[in-house]
């Protein structure tokens, strides 16, 4: 079976109530009481692209009642073979809350959510509102002043994971639940250095370990998206559409450059950025 498939497909438990259009405010509030419960909500199903955003809008309002300030956005199925596993074209994007957000190195329960998950990913820094317009992946790391390793430890949230597509991955905020944040990167001042880590990023190799030091996940920089700063250039159109754009200090994070393994207890993950200079390991350890 397909390594990015077998994880999920192993996580299915059964069926979700079928939900069409744009979840009402009952189901919503169902599904954050279901979250809070670390329980399975249902699917929310036969949604188009606007019902995905309304939900998302209506589920990120209520998120944000008790998961702190805004601190920015996520971007999925930045990577072709997540957007094949469900059945989707293209990335979906959700919202990171202030305390989504760990230290490397922090204990957490394998339990961390109904469907918890972790995967490599990475997080950059907005510098500047210029990254709103920013076209190419240079112009982004023009805009931006930190790379920053991270680990993401999504919840897939549903009762049938199997069952999600891309609409339903962008209903519930593209899973953000947790994730581990190492040790931030400056961007260089100087412009031959620069294009120096935009080449890094997009060869890199990025391997998820366990304490043993087994290769458990990983994958190229380039796997998302071609370049994966190429995340934050189609953040900004699919924000702009609704009216948002990303602002200095926050955070953004470009997607999986792993598949989606789930956690257990005893288990320490490390995530280590080969190729990219000034990179640190980041790892978690659940327990």
């Amino acid at each position: 079976m397909n390594r990015w498939l077998f994880p999920l497909v192993a996580m299915a438990i059964g069926s979700g109530a079928a939900q069409a259009a744009c979840l009402t405010d009952a189901q919503v509030e169902q599904m954050v009481e279901a979250m809070a419960a670390k329980k399975p909500a249902a699917n929310p199903e036969g949604q188009t692209e606007a019902d995905a955003a309304c939900t998302r809008a209506k589920l990120t309002a209520r998120l944000a009642t008790t998961m702190g300030k805004l601190v920015g956005y996520k971007a999925g199925l930045t990577n072709p073979a997540v957007q094949k596993r469900f059945n989707y074209d293209k990335p979906v994007w959700g919202k990171l809350y202030e305390r989504m957000l760990l230290p490397s190195g922090s204990e957490v329960d394998a339990a961390f959510g109904a469907r918890p998950l972790y995967e490599a990913d990475l997080l950059v820094r907005v510098k500047s509102e210029a990254i709103n317009q920013a076209k190419t992946p240079e112009e982004v790391l023009d805009a931006i002043d930190q790379v920053i390793p991270f680990i993401e430890l999504p919840d897939l949230v549903v009762q049938a994971p199997p069952r999600l597509n891309g609409q339903a991955i962008d209903a519930i905020n593209v899973g953000a639940r947790l994730g581990v944040v190492g040790q931030p990167i400056p961007v260089p001042a100087y412009r031959g250095d620069r294009y120096a880590m935009l080449r890094a990023l997009a060869d890199m190799q990025v391997r998820l370990a366990d304490a043993s030091g087994n290769v458990v996940g990983g994958g190229k920089g380039s796997d998302v998206l071609e370049h994966p700063l190429n995340a934050v250039v189609w953040l900004s159109g699919a924000l702009a559409k609704e009216g948002l754009t990303m602002k200095p200090g926050e955070l953004i994070s470009l997607g999986s450059f792993s598949a989606l393994l789930p956690p257990r207890p005893g288990l320490t993950v490390t995530a280590t950025y080969y190729g990219l200079p000034g990179a640190q390991p980041v790892s978690v350890r659940f327990k």
